[in-house]
């Protein structure tokens, strides 16, 4: 496709961890770790961050992801033509995805795949509502949850990370809590199927009941609540990452994660057609690398 070295590196963010990554191509894990050694003294300069729970992109090695990745879902639509296979990825596809998610992570990358697609009627429609894929009025969600639902098949895109947070103003007022059980006195906000939060924490597995200080549906008033000073919420790291790095938001009983069981997932039915499978490929190469 282009250069090896750079396919190795994207399929090593793929996998999450270049054992994986070895495993999936038949090498062994020293073997390709010299690959990718080699790459970066080439680059002259160091892509990933290795620590023993997972990896991370440096400076250098994001900017080389946001090179490669339309690239090669570019050049996947490329050889798909050349081979006559283009005149497949044809037709209306719907998709569906959570507000903040969908405006954040997949509309920006829609020009891409509509530019590879030209036969594609695409129509997207965000909602935080639970969407019924057997119905028929939709190709292809995205999903933020532990479990993908019987009867359709799942692409498991990332780990939606998340954290608690809470405005400045707001604890200024009401105190920051120092253990999970000073929850109890503190406004919490969610939407109506969030709580009970399902947390990771020194002790493990967790549950912390509650009620919404407000009610809602939408996942975005929720943050703009917590924002505001209304209370504390339970925000997945993609969405809220500007605003703690702001100082609009700051991190509370940093001890404590949402579950890492919840997952951002591309769900379909069974046998979908070729531009339903082009669009999970495309957000492979695209919003998966992000997470």
């Amino acid at each position: 496709m282009f250069d090896p070295d750079y396919d190795l590196f994207l399929d090593i963010l793929d996998a999450r961890s270049i054992s994986a990554a070895a495993r999936r191509r038949g090498m062994s894990t020293p073997a390709l770790s010299k690959r990718l050694a080699r790459l970066e003294q080439r680059l002259g300069a160091r892509l990933l961050q290795r620590t023993t729970r997972r990896l991370m992109l440096t400076p250098a090695g994001q900017e080389l992801l946001d090179t490669l990745a339309p690239m090669r879902s570019v050049l996947a639509a490329a050889e798909s033509r050349i081979a006559g296979r283009h005149s497949l990825v044809r037709g209306p596809l719907r998709v569906t995805a959570p507000t903040s998610f969908g405006r954040m992570h997949v509309v920006p990358t829609l020009p891409a795949f509509l530019a590879a697609h030209a036969e594609v009627s695409l129509a997207i429609d965000l909602s935080d509502e639970f969407v019924d894929l057997l119905d028929g009025r939709h190709d292809l969600a995205i999903r933020i949850s532990g479990e993908i639902g019987p009867g359709l098949v799942g692409h498991r895109l990332g780990t939606s990370r998340r954290l608690l947070c809470a405005a400045p103003t707001y604890l200024d007022v009401a105190g920051e809590p120092q253990t999970l059980a000073d929850l109890a006195r503190h406004r919490l906000l969610a939407t109506d199927r969030q709580l009970p939060w399902q947390l990771q924490g020194p002790e493990g597995p967790v549950v912390q009941t509650g009620q919404s200080f407000v009610r809602t549906n939408s996942s975005e008033v929720v943050r703009e609540l917590a924002i505001g000073g209304c209370g504390i919420a339970l925000r997945s790291l993609w969405d809220v990452a500007q605003v703690l790095a702001q100082g609009a938001l700051r991190r509370v009983l940093p001890d404590y994660t949402g579950s890492e069981e919840v997952g951002v997932f591309a769900v379909h039915a069974p046998d979908p057609p070729a531009r339903v499978r082009a669009f999970v490929s495309h957000l492979q190469a695209t919003v998966a690398q992000r997470l």
